[in-house]
């Protein structure tokens, strides 16, 4: 849990930004602290945006930002956050790993946004941890960094050692932190101030673009799912599906169990499985209009579908909307 062992000081966030950083993640991660700050009325968060050097960085839409303090000269921090979009920008690493050492206490919270966690590993920071990064650069942590424990969820909390995909997930994870912090009802208010029906938790998965995750080689494929993904109320037939792309049902069932290890009936289900999910989550619709939305011909039948892939059933899943976040921190 984020916390401040001085319970009367507020909780100091340093922003490292890192050349090419993403000026929504730094926004969107400040404004969460500041709105909670109104919202508690009292000071509960204050943040420095820091650079390795001082001096202003440039942010990945052309903008300069500017500093308070190179990151070695800060006041003591509670939180330090890299925010890092890029893998392959000019970052000094010995220069990081001492800026950062400079900083750590037991106590001391490092969470990576973006592609912060990769720098995190790079500075010997994320051994042992479950971490994620953006979905562009899985592959590549991964890789370079065997002792991280790699996954592609939304963000993830270990302990001391966080980490967010970036983007719209930046939001969750900073409310996370805010329900870890101050409980799931300030949470809960303070995502209305955001008019956000819905927190996405941590272990939900970024989505993963088909073609990424398979590779450019296969069109067929690719054009057969966003058939399915553009059909979800009225879904087509296998055979409608291999008519319209092009190929035999043979085919087109080869490779679905070549590159995704399934049949196409049953992704298909999956997806729309994964799709009432969404609704449950993020919507007031009925139970029924949400079966009826996703393909499903009556109530029971969506019902009796949805508990045997999800072991349990939609009202379940609606239920569990009144806790609104994972609370994963340690």
């Amino acid at each position: 849990m984020v916390t401040n062992t001085s319970s009367n000081k507020p909780v100091r966030f340093g922003f490292l930004l890192l050349p090419n950083a993403s000026l929504a993640d730094f926004g969107i991660a400040t404004e969460v602290l500041t709105r909670a700050n109104q919202l508690a009325e009292r000071r509960v968060y204050e943040f420095l945006p820091l650079s390795l050097s001082g001096e202003m960085v440039t942010l990945s839409n052309g903008l300069k930002m500017p500093v308070d303090l190179p990151l070695a000269h800060a006041p003591k921090l509670d939180v330090l956050v890299v925010l890092a979009d890029e893998v392959g920008v000019d970052v000094p690493g010995e220069d990081l790993s001492k800026a950062i050492s400079s900083q750590l206490t037991e106590q001391t919270a490092l969470i990576g946004i973006g592609c912060g966690s990769y720098w995190l590993a790079r500075a010997g920071l994320l051994g042992g941890h479950r971490a994620t990064i953006h979905w562009q650069e899985i592959n590549r942590l991964t890789e370079e960094f065997p002792d991280v424990i790699v996954s592609s969820n939304l963000y993830e909390m270990d302990g001391n050692r966080m980490s967010s995909a970036g983007g719209a997930a930046t939001y969750d994870f900073m409310m996370g932190l805010v329900a870890a912090n101050l409980g799931h009802e300030f949470a809960a208010q303070l995502s209305e101030v955001f008019s956000m029906e819905r927190l996405r938790p941590g272990s939900e998965r970024q989505r993963i673009p088909l073609a990424t995750r398979i590779g450019g080689s296969q069109p067929k494929l690719t054009e057969a799912v966003s058939l399915m993904e553009a059909n979800i109320e009225e879904p087509l037939t296998t055979d409608d599906i291999a008519y319209y792309v092009g190929v035999s049902r043979r085919q087109l069932e080869r490779l679905f169990k070549q590159y995704l290890g399934t049949v196409p009936s049953k992704y298909y289900l999956e997806l729309r499985l994964n799709r009432a999910r969404q609704l449950l989550q993020q919507t007031s619709k009925s139970i029924v209009q949400i079966g009826l939305a996703c393909g499903f011909s009556s109530g029971p039948h969506f019902s009796s579908t949805y508990r045997s892939h999800f072991g349990i059933t939609p009202r379940e899943e609606r239920a569990q909307r009144s806790n609104p976040t994972d609370n994963k921190a340690g």
